[in-house]
């Protein structure tokens, strides 16, 4: 799983839900974050990020064949006593908001409840990145204690579901998915997302043998009628976080979809796509250049996982992006000494990367003449 992309709205949006909260360098400007991301311009160290994407676990209880974190998957959990411990050090620190994502599935920890509480409890902003299996056993958190759930489905039917993302039984896990949705969606106080992720299987002659393609629309539809906020389309990545170019007419059927789905959009449910599909829609190349050698939004932000402490989703197992382990510090201690600039984003980072703007824009505000205009703190997820 991956928070990695940013979705961006349909044309036919307007609506401060697309414009603000999906706006990254837009919220830079927030009030109590703009003083940080301006040390960050002048270089210097903050006394934590300002968002931590937590992998509590590497368990899954899923067996997806197109998994991006497979190679960071069944390598064990943060200690349930460490974690707890973990999660009233975020809250002592001056970390605003937390996203509970994986590598595995976050709500399988044990501990998964009480780090919620604790988190919530220290007005830490959470969200959710889950395939959506164990909902229902932490529903009153989730459903309370959260900003937003998002839901990795990445079909609109049982059988595409099983053959993209099977369970580790012989059952599909799609009808409680959509039950445990539905369930949120009637108890919610944040929100709620249907993520899809556009796969394809292809043989050795490169045509098709297996797609997911059909079911935008269909899993659009079930998305409104589930309750969901929002539904996200999303472009498959290779194993390296780079675009996979699709065919034009797969292309134009998706587009097609996406536009019938529009014509659903009410002031409460929105299509967005990701930045992703966007590149692949546009036919760009899925190399990004960089012409910067640090990334500014890994002094922003960090990513706690079971095997070390990483500096951003995109490098989770890179033994190159690793800065600490937490099961050997403090947080506190950790980030102290953490060195967040071991990436070489013009070598290491030529992927589409989410936070390609902000981190051209940040440098930036170093050299403004004139304060900037800033906003009433609306979103910290940044």
């Amino acid at each position: 799983m991956s928070d990695s992309t940013v979705a961006q709205p349909s044309t036919s949006l307007g609506t401060a839900f697309v414009e603000r909260n999906l706006d990254l360098v837009g919220k830079l400007y927030q009030r109590s974050v703009y003083p940080s991301v301006l040390d960050v311009a002048h270089g210097k160290r903050l006394s934590a990020p300002l968002v931590v994407d937590l992998d509590p676990t590497t368990v899954c209880d899923l067996a997806c064949p197109e998994c991006i974190s497979s190679q960071v998957l069944h390598h064990g959990q943060i200690g349930q006593d460490r974690i707890v411990r973990l999660a009233h050090e975020l809250a002592d620190s001056a970390v605003r908001a937390v996203i509970l994502i994986g590598g595995g599935e976050p709500l399988l920890h044990r501990s998964v409840g009480e780090i919620i509480e604790v988190l919530h409890g220290a007005g830490i902003k959470l969200g959710l990145v889950t395939n959506g299996t164990q909902i229902h056993r932490h529903i009153d958190r989730l459903a309370g204690m959260l900003s937003w759930v998002r839901v990795s489905l990445d079909a609109g039917s049982a059988d595409t579901y099983q053959a993209f993302r099977p369970s580790r039984g012989k059952r599909s896990a799609f009808p409680q998915v959509i039950e445990n949705m539905r369930l949120l969606a009637s108890r919610k106080q944040g929100r709620l997302g249907y993520s899809f992720l556009l796969m394809q299987r292809f043989d050795e002659a490169g045509n098709v043998t297996d797609s997911n393609y059909h079911e935008v629309y269909q899993a659009g539809v079930l998305a409104k009628e589930i309750g969901c906020d929002y539904f996200e389309v999303k472009a498959m990545l290779d194993q390296d976080h780079y675009t996979v170019n699709q065919r034009a007419e797969d292309i134009a059927s998706v587009e097609e979809q996406i536009a019938r789905l529009r014509e659903l959009e009410d002031g409460s449910f929105h299509i967005l796509y990701s930045s992703n599909w966007q590149a692949v829609r546009a036919h760009a190349d899925a190399v990004q250049p960089k012409d910067y050698h640090s990334c500014a939004v890994a002094e922003l932000r960090t990513t706690i996982t079971p095997t070390g402490v990483f500096v951003c989703p995109y490098h989770r197992g890179n033994p190159k992006g690793r800065i600490g382990d937490i099961q050997q510090s403090s947080f506190a201690e950790l980030w102290s000494s953490a060195d967040t600039t071991v990436i070489d984003p013009s070598e290491d980072c030529r992927f589409v990367c989410a936070r390609h703007d902000t981190n051209q824009v940040i440098p930036l505000l170093a050299e403004r003449p004139e304060p900037a205009d800033l906003t009433e703190d609306f979103d910290p997820f940044i």
